[in-house]
């Protein structure tokens, strides 16, 4: 049973989920910005990370950095100053450990970050998250293979599976099928959230102590564009900018008018 002060703090989190987004979809305005589905979708999971899972010897790695607009936000809040652009320049002071934007690139990055780790005997874990489509990448498998051979279980990849990639659905454009048996053949953990935009279902996850000498694998089942109903499920979201009645169509579903 959760307890009073648990509900409290997941109605937190979903209020603070309203401002991000409130926030993100304004500074999309403001800066002429697009990737706003794939930004939608992974508000949850950057707020369940940094409100309730990172700690302070952990690091975080925003691969799919064409949504790195609610990092960025988020990061400011919480005091620090990182430029807020799409694709991320390495900025450890403000939080950005890692240069991100060319997909693939993301979790070979925390794979030797991990790996360094775990040689100088340092500790803390390095959480990544890629999006469904790098799944495609030759890199993203190479690095599946090094983090299981040097049984990096200080690795903790988040994938946002929203199943959209940039023009079309991936069953379109090149099938996942059962990813979650793929990562487990790869000798991972792996734990799949099928609700990947409730907080409770994504602190259990996020939070799992993996086999020991083995990598974790997170997938989380998202909704590109969520917040937004007309925005929802819609490949043209990936990157479009916002504009017309499609400003007053977002105020609208945010509780922003």
């Amino acid at each position: 049973m959760i307890s009073l002060q648990t509900q409290t703090g997941y109605l937190s989190l979903i209020e603070k989920a309203k401002k991000l987004r409130q926030d993100t979809f304004t500074a999309f305005i403001e800066h002429g910005e697009a990737h706003l589905g794939g930004s939608f979708s992974i508000i949850e999971l950057l707020l369940a990370l940094y409100e309730e899972v990172l700690q302070e010897d952990d690091k975080f790695i925003l691969s799919k950095a064409h949504a790195s607009f609610p990092l960025c936000i988020l990061l400011r809040e919480k005091g620090f100053n990182p430029a807020l652009t799409t694709h991320l320049e390495r900025d450890p002071l403000n939080g950005i450990h890692c240069t991100t934007g060319s997909l693939g690139h993301g979790l070979p990055m925390a794979t030797g970050m991990a790996f360094a780790k775990k040689l100088q005997q340092q500790a803390g874990n390095i959480f990544v998250l890629i999006s469904d489509g790098e799944c495609q990448e030759g890199t993203t498998w190479e690095s599946l293979l090094i983090a299981a051979s040097h049984k990096l279980d200080n690795l903790r990849l988040i994938i946002d599976y929203n199943k959209i990639q940039a023009l079309a659905p991936i069953s379109e454009v090149l099938p996942l099928d059962d990813l979650a048996a793929k990562f487990r053949a790869f000798n991972w953990d792996t734990v799949e959230v099928m609700d990947g935009h409730s907080f409770e279902a994504l602190i259990a996850a996020l939070s799992h102590k993996s086999e020991a000498g083995k990598p974790l694998a997170i997938i989380a089942h998202t909704v590109k564009g969520k917040g937004i109903k007309p925005f929802e499920n819609n490949p043209e979201w990936h990157a479009r900018k916002i504009k017309g009645e499609e400003m007053e169509i977002g105020k609208q579903e945010l509780g922003m008018l």
